[in-house]
């Protein structure tokens, strides 16, 4: 595995790339010598985050973490990634064009699929044109993360979503 790894407002110090390259270093078991692994140390106040993505040909595999140590989000971030790689390791490799990405070993191994993903909910509503600074203030009236609503500007399907720091995010699709 090749390492890239940048830091925003944090030094990254030869014990950070060392611990980095030793947990992170651990998924060598999954992949093959040139596949990059992108990770970005950064810190916010007292917030110490690590963001490892490994882009794959038609995939990307990705995790952030924060805690109060850089240590320990490297460490979370690893078993994370890991759980991901073992769940959805058929997903990925039946998409033949990325098992060029992983070691054959890792291909050929089974894995119990413990964390199946199972819809056991459908809601139904009806979708009200509104602005999306409306819909925001639906979404925190409901107390969810998310809404779903016609876009009164557009006449299409949006997503808000909440972000972290309060702040409020816009999906709209592609023309």
């Amino acid at each position: 595995m090749k390492f890239i790894i940048t830091g925003k407002n944090i030094e990254v110090t030869p014990g950070l790339r060392s611990a980095v390259e030793d947990k992170i270093g651990k998924l060598e078991k999954y992949f093959t010598e040139d596949t990059e692994v992108h990770v970005t140390l950064s810190v916010e106040k007292d917030r110490q985050k690590i963001e490892v993505t490994i882009p794959m040909k038609g995939n990307i595999i990705r995790s952030e973490q924060v805690s109060s140590d850089m240590y320990v989000s490297i460490d979370l971030v690893e078993e994370i990634i890991e759980r991901q790689l073992k769940k959805y390791k058929t997903k990925l490799i039946d998409k033949k064009q990325a098992s060029a990405f992983f070691k054959q070993e890792f291909v050929d191994k089974d894995y119990m699929e413990d964390e199946e993903v199972q819809i056991i909910r459908t809601k139904k509503f009806d979708i009200k044109p509104m602005y999306p600074e409306d819909a925001c203030v639906q979404m925190e009236l409901l107390g969810h993360n998310f809404f779903v609503f016609c876009n009164a500007e557009t006449d299409q399907v949006n997503v808000v979503y909440k972000r972290k720091g309060n702040t409020y995010g816009l999906i709209e699709p592609e023309n």
